[in-house]
């Protein structure tokens, strides 16, 4: 089986590529293709991929496994030659860098409101420069690899999915790790291994509600709603506070944080040192620089990427927690088994019809009816050969059906504005968000984005 990863050079490939290392089933992966616009990136990265399938020898042997040989990696910058022959595609682009990612905070936050990147300002500005890019990516896969299923990790993960389905359809699915990682932290609580629990899981990508959780039948949820020592010990209870929790019968996904403690959040971004993408950006800058250095030697890039991944979960949503009061993140929080895991998941339920259920990113048909029938949502799904099919769910309570529509129709005008290149739909589309608090806010947030990034340039 073949897959090829669209932004190749990317910080995250080596999770991908460590899972599918451990993947020992007939018909695994044999073949990865890394592409990129960046040769340097592809560079370093390929030789963390080396170092990875070394250490994975030398563990096999230790533990007396037998040798099975690592999935053959190429690089390569030019797409059609990425995408020819591929089983699955797998999408994890950045369209504008982490530059751009710092610029979006900055911008924002100079107006009084967040530049997250793939929520609020942030999100819409990251949107409006990745769906065209998206779009364009689409059509080349339904001209090279018509057959290809493509894995959607590229932000915002939800509206990209849902502008590549417009050339895909059903052929292209988005993922995310937020809903596995507290899908995981709730069943461990409640004594279950995640893997026996259903989770009741709605909304959309980075907006979405853990509702229930049932173990054997039974929902468990109750139980740890009521449970305060419990509920503020895991990363999403220390966030919103279990009062929170218990007024909303429920446990949101963190990046919901940005909401419901907006002004809060807001003003601790305003106050830090660096904002995230400069963090980021900083750090990375780095770890390319020491990965990519001739006559490094064996297992220098692997060890690079360990600690400067380390460092990075270390200090995920920093100033959210500096809000909350919470302090660092607790061990649990940072153990792997996120995206790259979904990922594999889903490639063995399509490829093998290995049948699972999994929280994906999929066209909504008539799963919640506050939605069109092409809205992509994100909800627990059944995957087989067929692809991905979303499991009915109870409709959302009036406060998520607010959130939930008001962003989609944001969604919806960034889709129309990179489609017809009017600046009024783009202007529509920051003014509309619940986050965005004037017009005039939107309008000069339109000017700044525009001013710093070419990628805007269609919009007239």
């Amino acid at each position: 089986m073949r897959l090829t990863i669209l932004g190749g050079g990317g910080f995250r490939v080596p999770l991908v590529y460590g899972a599918l290392l451990g993947d020992r089933a007939e018909g695994r992966v044999s073949h990865v293709t890394l592409y990129d616009e960046d040769p340097a990136r592809l560079t370093a990265m390929t030789r963390v991929l080396r170092d990875q399938a070394a250490a994975a020898a030398v563990q096999d042997a230790a533990g007396g496994r037998p040798a099975v040989d690592a999935p053959a990696v190429t690089a390569t910058g030019d797409l059609d030659e990425a995408l020819r022959g591929a089983d699955f595609v797998f999408s994890a682009i950045r369209v504008g860098g982490l530059e751009g990612r710092a610029s979006d905070e900055r911008i924002a936050l100079a107006e009084g409101v967040l530049g997250q990147e793939t929520v609020g300002a942030g999100g819409v500005a990251y949107g409006l420069r990745t769906v065209p890019v998206a779009r364009g990516i689409a059509r080349r896969i339904a001209r090279t690899a018509p057959g290809a299923w493509v894995i959607n990790f590229t932000n915002p993960a939800g509206l990209v999915t849902e502008a590549m389905a417009e050339e895909l359809g059903e052929r292209v699915i988005g993922i995310c790790d937020s809903p596995v990682g507290l899908g995981r932290r709730i069943a461990r609580l409640l004594g279950a291994r995640p893997q026996d629990a259903w989770i009741d899981y709605v909304g959309l990508n980075h907006l979405g509600w853990v509702r229930g959780l049932r173990i054997g039948g039974r929902d468990e949820l109750p139980r740890l709603l009521a449970d305060t020592e419990a509920l503020e010990s895991f990363e999403e209870g220390r966030l919103f506070g279990a009062e929170w929790l218990r007024s909303l019968g429920a446990i949101p996904n963190e990046y919901l944080h940005y909401y419901y403690f907006n002004r809060d959040t807001v003003r601790a971004y305003q106050e830090a040192k660096q904002t995230r993408g400069a963090f980021l950006r900083d750090q990375q800058r780095g770890f390319y620089a020491e990965a990519g250095r001739n006559g490094a030697p064996a297992g220098a890039a692997l060890a690079a990427w360990d600690r400067t991944r380390a460092e990075r979960e270390a200090t995920y949503m920093a100033e959210n927690r500096e809000v909350a009061g919470v302090g660092e993140r607790d061990g649990s929080d940072l153990e792997s088994g996120g995206y790259e895991k979904v990922a594999l998941a889903l490639m063995r339920a399509i490829a093998r019809d290995e049948r699972a259920t999994l929280i994906l990113n999929v066209r909504n048909g008539s799963t919640l009816s506050v939605l069109d029938a092409d809205a992509v949502i994100e909800v627990p799904c059944l995957v087989d050969a067929n692809g991905a099919h979303p499991v009915g769910v109870e409709q959302l309570p009036l406060h998520a059906v607010g959130l939930v529509t008001a962003v989609k129709a944001v969604e919806r005008e960034i889709l129309a504005a990179a489609a017809s290149g009017s600046r009024a739909d783009a202007v529509k589309a920051f003014a509309l968000h619940p986050l965005v608090d004037s017009v005039g806010v939107a309008r000069r947030l339109l000017d700044g984005y525009a001013a710093e990034h070419p990628g805007l340039s269609y919009l007239r």
